[in-house]
Parts: structure tokens; sequence; C-alpha cells
């Protein structure tokens, strides 16, 4: 549960206006407890804001391609953690990772974080966000079987039931509110004119627009306002436009503007510097510039100039074998699923090849379902038709503080890490993982992130994650870089600077950070553009040195003296080691994980090394 120090570093962290907002939300807060918490009211019932009392949902303002004839059946949704849908949908209030239930407690006064007594929150609010009810819609849309109807029927008002408004676990973020509100407006419009669906949908209706209003008074700002203020406004404007509710498309239209040269670089890198996050930003914009061009209002061409960047940047790294390199947290967070399960990275940048004059995907990925629910046959062959984008060789975002390499023959795939820690005050979702690097070797991780693995609980788990030592760089005296201070929370942070880069026969970059002031890491890349890359280390100082190498699961590993052999199925990686003092090489067992809420072990080198310099020399090797 959070304590009194950690409240007390949460608001060191906030500037004074942002003290005095939070302030007005207790208030408001309150005032809204002194109705809701004595009345137990579902979202349903009626509309709570007599001003919207009369606001009507026009579903031809959604555009839904309901000529689509390529679609699947599934109304299961993929859980975190590998949890089976079918025991879990009706356990609203389920722990997952224990037996236990989120307690019925009025959702102002209700701990959700680090709580494994019950489990982790972001799991549960997967269950949550509703994507089945829009599957269902869907289904019984395409079908006209009533079985799906009657299952949408069954789960929807159970859930109203169990989960008043504002009370209990899936109440308790404005973001996740947000996300329900979008899903709840697909299944709203895929009913639409259909038979027996009337009454549901009136009710569907009045959630949509309490939802939207309560986004409309708590959505997040300041240190809060990052990647959940632009889902928020996505689902503010969504609404607007359904319902032709002028003031709602206003604040949406003004929030995403005012943030979008705020949460990213001007080079398309978002500010969280978390790829899955500037993919989850990406989808939220998307969606809403889709409803915004389709319904002819404008919104400023500095969306289209921004998203073509950010774009790119995902699409730089994305390798030709679908692999993807990413630093910082993913939680597998998305908004809209009308399949039952999506290839995330592919399907946003297929989005963005229907809105935008450039093709970042391939054209399997722009005909996926979720998109020919959003697009006409007409849209598709013109977004099949449109210039390709071809990520280069080598992509250096100096502002982002990413630099992606392939091989001339494309096999190999390299990312190495000289950004930021994170974005704004708290930097959220940044790992202490300075000067790290990726590799993949045809499609395969071989040096690898550690990943995410879990949230709101198993505290230890959650910042082994985040250690320097869990990453491909260099670790001091087992310290970490950046201070953590909480689960989401930073203290002191190391600055991280690129200091040069030049390409011609080969490609060289050097890069430093104050992590461990008065110690300057020093990291120079030097890659072939063919098989070699060779890693120099500069660390002036007696403190203890270590240079970690996390490998992907299934690898064969083995150290010899000065040198460590790794194996996968079509490659050897030989790494040679040099210094300028005593060397020490070890295994060592480090945790990895590839899905959100689930881990496995890895393995590791470690090398202790002495002196002011260590040279890894990296050599790829195809097995013949």
């Amino acid at each position: 549960m959070a304590d009194v120090m950690w409240l007390v570093r949460r608001l060191r962290a906030m500037s004074i206006p942002e003290v005095v907002w939070r302030t007005g939300q207790k208030i408001t807060q309150k005032k809204e407890a002194v109705y809701f918490k004595p009345n137990k009211t579902e979202v349903v019932g009626k509309v709570f804001n007599p001003k919207l009392t009369d606001l009507r949902i026009d579903a031809e303002k959604m555009h839904l391609n309901l000529k689509n004839t390529t679609f699947s059946m599934s109304t299961v949704i993929p859980l975190l953690g590998g949890y089976d849908y079918s025991f879990y949908k009706q356990k609203w209030n389920a722990g997952f990772q224990t037996a236990q239930v989120w307690p019925e407690r009025f959702s102002y006064e209700l701990e959700y974080k680090q709580r494994d007594d019950i489990g982790d929150a972001r799991t549960n609010w997967e269950l949550n966000r509703h994507f089945q009810f829009a599957l269902l819609a869907k289904a019984y849309r395409v079908s006209e079987n009533k079985k799906y109807l009657d299952e949408l029927e069954t789960l929807f008002y159970d859930w109203n039931k169990k989960n008043p408004f504002l009370w209990g676990i899936s109440w308790t973020s404005v973001m996740e509110i947000a996300i329900r509100c979008s899903n709840w407006c697909f299944t709203y419009c895929f009913l639409d004119g259909m038979k027996d669906a009337a009454g549901l949908q009136g009710k569907i209706r009045t959630g949509i627009i309490n939802m939207a209003d309560y986004i409309a008074k708590h959505y997040s700002r300041y240190s809060s306002a990052n990647n959940h203020l632009i889902v928020e406004a996505y689902a503010i404007g969504q609404t607007g436009i359904l319902c032709g509710y002028f003031p709602w498309i206003k604040l949406a239209s003004e929030i995403l503007t005012k943030e979008l040269p705020l949460q990213n670089y001007p080079d398309g890198v978002n500010r969280e510097l978390s790829l899955h996050y500037q993919a989850f930003y990406m989808e939220a914009m998307g969606l809403t510039m889709r409803l915004f061009h389709k319904n002819h209002i404008a919104y400023p061409e500095i969306w289209n100039t921004m998203l073509d960047k950010m774009c790119r940047y995902v699409a730089d790294c994305t390798g030709d074998y679908g692999e993807v390199v990413e630093f910082g947290d993913n939680d597998e967070g998305k908004i809209l699923d009308l399949q039952g399960g999506l290839d995330y990275y592919p399907y946003v940048l297929g989005l963005f090849s229907y809105i935008l004059p450039a093709r970042y995907a391939n054209e399997k990925d722009i005909r996926c379902e979720n998109l020919k629910w959003l697009f006409d046959s007409d849209e598709t062959e013109e977004a099949c038709r449109k210039a390709v984008y071809h990520p280069p060789l080598s992509a250096c975002y100096r502002e982002g503080g990413n630099t992606i390499l392939r091989s001339e023959d494309r096999k190999i795939l390299i990312d190495i890490d000289h950004a930021e820690l994170g974005f704004g005050s708290i930097a959220a979702h940044g790992h202490a993982d300075a000067l790290s690097f990726q590799m993949f070797v045809e499609g395969q991780p071989v040096f690898a992130d550690p990943g995410t693995y879990i949230y709101h609980c198993d505290i230890k788990s959650r910042n082994a994650f985040r250690k320097t030592e869990n990453h491909n760089t260099v670790c001091m005296d087992g310290r970490d870089q950046s201070e953590m201070l909480g689960p989401f929370l930073w203290g002191r942070r190391a600055e991280c600077r690129l200091t040069d880069f030049e390409e011609n026969s080969q490609i060289i970059l050097k890069a430093e950070h104050n992590g461990y002031k008065p110690v300057v890491h020093r990291r120079e890349f030097c890659f072939n553009k063919k098989d070699r890359l060779v890693i120099s280390d500069f660390v002036e100082g007696e403190q203890k040195k270590e240079a970690d190498f996390v490998f992907a699961p299934g690898l064969k590993v083995d150290i010899l003296e000065k040198q460590v052999i790794v194996q996968g199925n079509t490659y050897i990686i030989k790494i040679d080691f040099k210094c300028g003092g005593y060397m020490n090489l070890y295994k060592e067992n480090k945790m990895y994980s590839s899905q959100y809420g689930i881990k496995r072990e890895t393995q590791g080198v470690r090398v202790d090394f002495g002196g002011n310099y260590l040279v890894s020399c990296i050599q790829v090797q195809k097995i013949t």
C-alpha cells in the first residue's frame, strides 16, 4: 500500500498549480460522494447532468463499415497474464493473482496500488474495459443470432448491477473509464437498428453520456497528464461527435493540440520513452483523426506532421521479421479490439496508413479486421496504393534519444538507448537503462530488454525489471543509474546525452550519462553494418564496475576465458572482451517478461572489470 513517505515524495514532484488543482479535485470528489456514496446508482439508470438529458447518439457518425464481409466470430478477449476468459468473464472484481476479490468500496477510498493481498489492478482493468461487449454486438450484427445479444445483455446488466457508479475497482482510473466509454460507443453503433436491441441501446446511451461527462470533469492534468490524458481526450471527442455536442469536441481538440508538442520530441519520439505507450498515444490520436475527418471537422495540420514522424519512428523500431525493439514499460494497453486479439504495432501503423499520405504497414496489416470495420473497401485499396515508407539501415533520433541500426542484409536489428529517463516530473514508465542496447538476429531476440512484468503488486519484481543491473549496460557498485522512489516515481535521474554519431563505411555512436556522479559513463558503439558490433565502455574511478548482458530465453550460453559464446538456431555469437585491468566473467540468472503478467528465467553474463575501460566485440556468425 502507499505509505506516508511515498506521499511526501509524490507531493515533492508536484508544482504549486498541480497541488491547487488536486485540492480542487478532492473538493469535487467530496461533493460527488455526498450523492453517490450512500446511493449505489447504476451508471445506466439516468443521465446525471440535467444539461445533457436531451443528448442522443447518432450511430451513423461512427462511420462503421457495415458492409465488411471479412470478420471473426470470436467473443473471447485475451486477458493479461494468460488467464482464462471463460472462467473470469463475470468475475468483475477478481484479484487474478490471488483468490481474493476487490472490495465493494467507494472508488475514491479504494487503495489499489501495491495490493499483494488482492492482486494487480491493471490485470483486473483489462476485463473491465469491455472489449467483449463490442465483440458480442458485432457478432450479433453480422449473424443476427440472438444468442450473442442474450450474452451481451447478461454481461451488461450483471456488470452494472455489481459495479455501481464510483463503486469498486473499475471506477478508480479515469483512463479506464475512457476506454470503457469508447467500447460502449462501438457496442451501441453495432446494435443500431438491430431487432430487440433498442432497450439495451437506451441503457448504453445513458452510460456513455454519464461516463463522458465524468471524464470531461476529471481528466488527467499536470504530472499525470501523459498517455492517460490523450486517451481521455479521445473518449471525450468521440462521444461529443456521436452526440453532436460541440463543447466536448472543442475540449478534446484543444487538449490534443496543446499536448502534441508537450508530450513528443520534435523528431517524433514520445517523451514517455516507451515504444508501447507511444503506439498507445498514437492509437488515440488516429481514432480521433479518423472521426474528425469522416465528420468533416477540421483539426490542425500539425497533427498530420507530428503523427507522420511518430509513425516513421515506430516503423524504424520494427524489423523485417516482425520483431520490435522497445525500451521502457509495456502493459499491452489498447483502445479498440474488434477481433479478439491483435498485433498491436502493425495495427497502429496500418491505421495511419489510411489517414496520412504514406503507408507504414504491409497490405496484410492494412487489411486487419479492426481496420476493415473503420474503413471501407475503397479506402483500403487507396491505402494499399500509397507510397511505402521503408525504414533505413540507420536512424538516429538525436532529440528522442534512440538509434536503430540494421545490417545491410537486414537480418540484424540493433537499438541503442541514449535517452532521458522518462516524461515529466515523475517519469512514470521509464527504466534505469541509459546506454543499454538490444539486438535481434533474423527476428529472434539475442541481447534482450527484460520487459515489464507487473505494475500494481509484487513491488520487488516491479523494481527488478527496472533496475540497471538487469539491462545491457554498465552498473557501478550495484547501484541504479536513477533513483526509484515508487513503482511509477523517480527521484535523482541519470542525465544522458549523445556526443557523436558518424556514418561512413561503419557507424560510430558515442554517448554518456552522469548517473553515477561525479563519475561519467561513456559508451561507444561501432557497427560495421554487417556482422560485428564493438562496444567500448570508459569509466574512470575506483568503483566496482559491472557490464551486464541479458540474453533471451532458449539460447545456449557458454563462458570461455575472456569470451562468451551464444548459440541460436541459425547463428553463433562470439563476444570477446579486453579491458585495462582484471576481468571476471560469470553467468547470472535473470528474469525476462515478453508478456505483461508473465515472467520466466533467462541467462545473463556479468563482466566485472578493473581499469578505466572495457571493450566488448560482438561477432555474429551464420551456422552453415
